[in-house]
């Protein structure tokens, strides 16, 4: 195993600049660390990162949410295990596929998405994170859930503090005591509304949390609130930093833009690309429950395991080419990237695989084919590099564009 001596640390300022060396290092030289400062191993290479999700010999938990959640969301489905966690999974599971996301969630996702664009359409001009992005998400689920839209500033920044935490490898104080004050707030918005939701059923998402029972078992408000925190905090900012993303992507590569925009059925392969790529979440904490035994050492029992998603979606061992964006690569298969089947790993993989990964889908589908028609010439504004910003999360901060106006 080496030591973190010889590659660059990922709490250093060149690290954040740009992640993507330092992962090569990684894989190449350091597939398992010790990291001092988040007092976590390290782990980079495809195979590896691949393992601990899938987990098939019951190796690696979520216990380590215990501390990097529970303080900002409550106890979350995330931490639970076994049969624990399958019953809660099944209670929220079918809002997110099938006859409920076709027939209830598609026309919420639909309308948001016009609202936005229709606000900026006829200007010529927008930033696609500021104006868009960062809305539509956050929108999209607090319309779902059946919350107030009005309410959007709250949300935005509760889960913009809640991912600082989450994010908070250096452990800031001021961050982690921001964290911990949005856990407060929200309890004291939402739990009002979920007693007063179970009082008058509706058919939001909130109503079915409220009624949903799987054997016998139904959710507690507390369990509630925890899951509509985790869902504001995991559906805003990672849908947010993905249609950043992509668009950031595809206009530095004018070619499968322009290929994009005449066939929409390659939407999917864009999105399941830039989830290789540029992944929203760079990296995710698990623990390990016995010694286990990794391509670059050994890990003892009940260590916290660092995962890094964007390190293992780029291993040469894996895919050909992988610092190259490529929507028409034959080694990252579409049809299976947005369910636990998955390759690439930005939706974790295995028992805790993201429960949203399809209404991702839907929202960056719907997203991105309003805006290729809202925007016909799209094109960054001049002098405009997209620069990526983050280390736990990271995407766009800006995206200024500049397009033709048509007529809506």
């Amino acid at each position: 195993m080496s030591t973190a001596q010889q590659v660059p640390d990922i709490l250093s300022p060149e690290f954040a600049a740009d992640p993507y060396p330092a992962y090569r290092v990684m894989r190449e030289s350091a597939p398992l660390i010790w990291h001092e400062a988040t007092r976590s191993y390290i782990v980079s290479r495809y195979e590896d990162v691949e393992r601990v999700f899938k987990d098939k010999a019951g190796q690696f938990t979520t216990e380590n949410y215990d501390w990097q959640i529970e303080p900002v969301h409550g106890k979350t489905i995330l931490q639970l295990s076994g049969r624990e966690h399958a019953v809660r999974r099944a209670l929220v599971a079918p809002a997110f596929r099938g006859t409920d996301l076709q027939e209830k969630f598609l026309p919420v996702i639909e309308r948001n998405s016009r609202e936005l664009i229709d606000a900026f359409r006829h200007t010529g001009s927008a930033d696609l994170v500021t104006d868009y992005a960062t809305r539509f998400p956050v929108n999209v689920i607090a319309d779902m859930l059946g919350l107030d839209k009005a309410d959007h500033a709250r949300f935005h920044r509760w889960y913009t503090a809640v991912i600082a935490f989450l994010g908070n490898l250096s452990g800031d104080p001021e961050v982690t005591a921001a964290g911990e004050r949005t856990r407060v707030e929200f309890a004291e918005y939402m739990l009002p509304i979920i007693r007063e939701r179970r009082e008058n059923l509706g058919d939001d998402l909130l109503s079915t949390l409220c009624a949903a029972e799987v054997d016998g078992v139904r959710m507690s408000d507390e369990d509630i609130k925890a899951f509509c925190s985790l869902l504001l905090a995991a559906g805003g900012e990672t849908t947010d930093k993905a249609i950043a993303s992509i668009f950031a992507n595809l206009l530095r590569h004018p070619e499968q833009l322009a290929a994009v925009r005449a066939d929409r059925s390659l939407i999917p392969r864009a999105f399941a690309e830039t989830l290789r790529y540029t992944p929203p979440v760079h990296m995710i904490m698990r623990q390990s429950a016995t010694e286990v035994t990794l391509s670059g050492g050994t890990i003892p029992a009940g260590a916290t395991v660092t995962c890094l998603i964007g390190a293992a979606n780029r291993d040469p061992e894996r895919y050909r080419g992988p610092d190259r964006f490529d929507i028409h690569r034959d080694d990252l298969t579409t049809t299976t990237a947005f369910s636990a089947a998955a390759d690439h790993l930005a939706f974790a993989l295995g028992r805790h695989f993201c429960v949203g990964a399809l209404l991702a889908k839907a929202e960056v589908e719907i997203g991105v084919d309003q805006l290729l028609d809202a925007m016909p010439d799209l094109r960054l504004a001049d002098g405009f590099d997209p620069a990526e910003q983050g280390v736990f999360t990271r995407g766009p901060q800006a995206l200024p564009v500049r397009f033709t106006p048509v007529a809506a």
